[in-house]
């Protein structure tokens, strides 16, 4: 893990688009861009970017440098295995799709009280450290989504699990239903080196409300992005912190803060928690558009974009969030009217979020 040289990861689930596909010359010029100045993290999953993310760091990553200058980690996601037997045709996928022969780490996804169990009854741990064993895995660890307490007890049932993967913001610090302070310290409790997703939350960290963004203007010390990521890297523990960085401005914008870190001081800490109050008393939804709700959706709802809708008309009001809800985000999908109240989205939603109401609520707004 001492190979991690710097602590700003490069996550594979918002890639730059161009004409509705991944614009993979751009993806190879950030990627480029980051390993010069000195970066080698990288982060991918199998359903990012609808199951394109792995063959995009082929392209732009893994066949274009050096194995030794890169540190690349993917992970066992629940959809794409129902058995023991299953995971090791995937593992081996997995390395093809990414044009490697080890991952540097291999992280069971998104673990939480849901899907714990399954993890357990297909001997997933057991199998990645098999695997380990094998030399096709440097480092086991596990992406958490749920309270601290089922964390302690994964931690506890697995204790030679190597790292683990939080969320973790300063939004979502206190915030009861995430967890992230109470989560660290589990991962601290237990000695584990911490990788941070979501830590400018989906990207609203770095689009304020005006209200808030002000607070941080004033302090005429870099992006919004930037106090995001420098609260989080400024804590004990933290090994990597990702960003799903959506243009080459992005990724320069955070090499310039994350090459030489300095942790927020005590003035900017007050800002942050001026902020805090500010975004809590708006009621926003907080979703981080991860998008993991919409592949099982019967109904092919563009969830995600149908709450930043919702955002965004709580935030500015206007004509402009209505347009995009009819004449963007519902054509060729499902409107928020549509749900039959399956559920399916609720069971795999990171942030837990009652998805159900929350669309009867963006209904009654957009389709009155």
């Amino acid at each position: 893990m001492d190979r991690v040289k710097k602590k700003l990861g490069f996550g594979g689930m918002r890639f730059p688009m161009k004409d509705g596909k991944i614009d993979e010359a751009q993806v190879c010029q950030m990627v480029d861009e980051f390993i010069a100045a000195g970066f080698n993290y990288f982060d991918t999953a199998h359903g990012y970017h609808g199951g394109l993310s792995e063959v995009t760091l082929n392209h732009c990553l893994t066949s274009r440098h050096p194995r030794e200058d890169y540190l690349l980690t993917n992970k066992l996601t629940d959809p794409y295995f129902q058995s023991q037997e299953d995971i090791r045709p995937f593992f081996e996928k997995q390395l093809e799709l990414c044009g490697v022969e080890y991952f540097d780490f291999y992280l069971m996804h998104a673990q939480g009280k849901i899907n714990y169990p399954k993890f357990q009854r297909c001997k997933a741990y057991e199998t990645a450290f098999e695997l380990k064993k094998e030399g096709k895995i440097r480092h086991v660890g596990l992406s958490f989504h749920d309270t601290a307490d089922v964390l302690e007890r994964i931690l506890c049932d697995h204790p030679d699990v190597e790292v683990v993967q939080i969320q973790f913001n300063y939004n979502d610090y206190e915030d009861p239903a995430v967890q992230s302070r109470k989560v660290y310290e589990v991962c601290r409790k237990y000695d584990k080196p911490i990788l941070v997703m979501e830590p400018v939350k989906g990207g609203s960290l770095a689009a304020l409300p005006p209200d808030a963004a002000k607070v941080l203007d004033d302090l005429h010390g870099g992006s919004q992005a930037s106090y995001a990521l420098r609260f989080a890297a400024g804590f004990d523990g933290m090994l990597s912190v990702l960003s799903g960085m959506s243009n080459i401005e992005q990724m320069r914008d955070n090499i310039s803060f994350m090459s030489d870190l300095k942790p927020l001081n005590d003035t900017e800490r007050a800002a942050i928690e001026k902020v805090c109050q500010i975004m809590h008393s708006k009621d926003l939804i907080p979703c981080t558009s991860c998008r993991y709700c919409i592949d099982g959706c019967p109904k092919n709802i563009s969830i995600p974009d149908l709450f930043s809708c919702m955002n965004s008309l709580s935030i500015y009001h206007g004509w402009n969030p209505g347009f995009y809800y009819n004449e963007v985000h519902t054509i060729g999908h499902g409107k928020a009217s549509d749900c039959i109240k399956c559920g399916k989205c609720e069971k795999i939603c990171p942030q837990h979020l009652p998805i159900r109401d929350l669309l009867v609520q963006v209904a009654n707004e957009f389709e009155k």
